[in-house]
């Protein structure tokens, strides 16, 4: 007896890319979008790497320009996922499936990164022990190491 399996045509499902021109121009136009966002990003690293030539450069402003590239990195980040892993052609709710834990865990990312520093700062402005420690002065010895010891016992 031979094993066969039926499968329904209600669970097959088959990708339907349309004709070759529409998909290489897809393709064509991705490159480009992503080539254009990573050219701006490159853009904006060269400036930030010229504004700290200057010595009396703004803080503010290179704040705003890394921003700038956060943002632009979000937006290649979307449109890889949209048109590469083709979750734009998904219905909305398999969508929020994705993005929903998806910001959560960045969520989750930076909470921890802001409880750190304020952690580490709390530490270094209030915490005695820390703050003696680190005043700590550690002498340098002229010999290598042991060798203070064994003239000190008269052991050559």
């Amino acid at each position: 007896m031979e094993n066969q399996h039926n499968i329904s045509p209600e669970v097959t499902f088959h990708a339907a890319h349309g004709d070759t021109k529409s998909v290489v121009k897809k393709i064509i136009r991705t490159t480009v979008v992503l080539s254009v966002i990573t050219i701006i990003e490159l853009g904006f690293g060269y400036a930030i790497f010229f504004i700290h030539k200057n010595p009396d450069y703004s803080r503010n402003l290179v704040l705003a320009i890394k921003g700038v590239i956060v943002i632009l990195s979000l937006a290649k980040a979307f449109y890889i996922v949209s048109i590469f892993m083709h979750l734009g052609d998904e219905i909305r709710n398999m969508i929020m499936t994705i993005v929903v834990p998806l910001l959560l865990f960045v969520w989750f990312i930076v909470a921890f990164l802001w409880d750190g520093g304020s952690y580490k700062n709390l530490r270094n402005q209030y915490d005695r022990n820390h703050l003696e420690q680190s005043k700590v002065k550690v002498e340098k010895k002229e010999h290598g190491h042991g060798e203070g010891v064994k003239k000190e016992h008269g052991v050559e």
